[in-house]
C-alpha cells in the first residue's frame, strides 16, 4: 500500500497539479524567519518601522465578518459604510485576535529602540480605539496614534515617516514599502481570512516570514 500511495503521489507530481495560492513555480520565495529578521538588524541603528493592520498585526476578521453580516449580507458594499468603519474603528477591534508574529516582532523592535508606526488602509473616523487598544493588545511602551491612509497605497505615508522597514499582507503594502525605498517584509494572511483571494505570497521578489499567518 505504501508503494501504491507513493506512485500515486508521483503521479500527481509529475501531472503539474498545484494549489491555485501557491505562487507560480518558477517563483523561488525568500523566506525569513523573526530570528533572520533580528539577526539582519544586529548591526543597524534604531530605525522607522511600519506595520500594516489587517492580517497583518491583527486578525481582524471577526470584526468583518460582523459588518457584513450586519450592514451588507451577501457583498461587499459594507465597505463603503461609513457606520461599519466607525463601529469598526471605535472598538469592535477589541474582538480582533493579535498575531503571534507580530508579538515576536513588535518585541523585538521595541528592545531595539526602533520607532513604530502602524499604517493601515482603513479610513480615518471620529472616536477611534484602534490605537489604545493596539498599545494594549501589545504592551506598547510608546504609541504613535494609528495612521489612516483610506486606500491601500500607503507610499507617501511610508517616506513621509521615514520608513525603513514596512511590514504587511498584501500586495500593496509591499508596492507601497518598494516604492517608497522601504524593506517590505510579507506575514502571511491567514487561510480563514474575510480578505480574499489570497495574495500569492513571494511574487513580488519580497522576503515571506515562515509560519506568520497565525
Amino acid at each position: 500500500m505504501r508503494v501504491q500511495l507513493s506512485v500515486i503521489a508521483l503521479v500527481l507530481g509529475m501531472s503539474g497539479c498545484t494549489s491555485p495560492d501557491l505562487p507560480d513555480p518558477k517563483t523561488t520565495i525568500h523566506w525569513i524567519s523573526t530570528d533572520d529578521v533580528a539577526h539582519s538588524l544586529t548591526a543597524q541603528p534604531a530605525l522607522a518601522v511600519g506595520f500594516d493592520i489587517d492580517d497583518t498585526v491583527l486578525f481582524s476578521s471577526p470584526c468583518f465578518y460582523y459588518g457584513k453580516m450586519k450592514y451588507s449580507p451577501g457583498s461587499e458594499d459594507y465597505l463603503k459604510e461609513e457606520h461599519f468603519w466607525e463601529e469598526t474603528n471605535g472598538g469592535c477591534d477589541r474582538y480582533s485576535i493579535p498575531k503571534q508574529v507580530a508579538r515576536t516582532l513588535i518585541a523585538l523592535h521595541q528592545q531595539r529602540g526602533d520607532t513604530l508606526y502602524f499604517i493601515t488602509g482603513r479610513p480615518q473616523t471620529r472616536n477611534e480605539k484602534l490605537s489604545e487598544i493596539l498599545q494594549q493588545d501589545f504592551q506598547l511602551s510608546a504609541m504613535n496614534p494609528v495612521i489612516f491612509t483610506s486606500g491601500p497605497e500607503k507610499t507617501a505615508f511610508l517616506k513621509a515617516h521615514g520608513i525603513k522597514i514596512y511590514y504587511g499582507d498584501s500586495d500593496s503594502d509591499i508596492t507601497s514599502a518598494q516604492a517608497a525605498g522601504a524593506r517590505g517584509i510579507r506575514v502571511m494572511r491567514a487561510a480563514n481570512s474575510t480578505n480574499l483571494p489570497l495574495p500569492r505570497n513571494g511574487a513580488l521578489g519580497e522576503e515571506v516570514i515562515i509560519d506568520s499567518d497565525h
